[in-house]
């Protein structure tokens, strides 16, 4: 058998420290830049997740036996609304329809919630369409 012939080739430029080929250096680079940047997105979103949304600027709806402590009297609430459609046509949304418009005209005169609402529904007939009306009731009061 032969003997080979050793070859010794010259350090590239782009070649790493103490001898380690260029292609570990830019792979620790390349693992290095993925963690920090996974660090970063992981933080932004725990930090996030902390963070409160804004609160609701309306006072709530209350029942009579959710009022937490005594209370005045500042209004009288009355809203209603029109609309085309049989009373089988009305959805959820329209029941809270009147309990949001209640909450934003106790909200216009500052006060603290709303107690007792009352929603009916009217129904009568424009010509051949069924109509109806919706009307809310309500007391805005304010906390002593």
């Amino acid at each position: 058998m032969g003997t080979f012939p050793l070859r010794f080739y010259p350090a590239s430029p782009v070649a790493g420290t103490a001898g380690q080929p260029a292609r570990c250096r830019t792979g620790r680079r390349y693992l290095l830049s993925r963690l920090l940047a996974g660090g970063v997105l992981l933080a932004a979103l725990v930090g996030c997740a902390g963070v409160p949304t804004t609160a609701d600027p309306y006072p709530p709806i209350l029942s009579a036996e959710e009022i937490p402590r005594a209370y005045v009297k500042l209004a009288v609430l009355d809203v209603h609304n029109d609309r085309f459609g049989a009373v089988e046509g009305l959805a959820p949304a329209d029941y809270a329809w009147a309990h949001q418009a209640l909450r934003e005209e106790a909200a216009r005169i500052g006060a603290d919630a709303v107690i007792q609402p009352e929603v009916r529904v009217e129904v009568s007939s424009f010509l051949f369409f069924p109509r109806s009306e919706i009307h809310a009731r309500a007391i805005a009061v304010r906390f002593r």
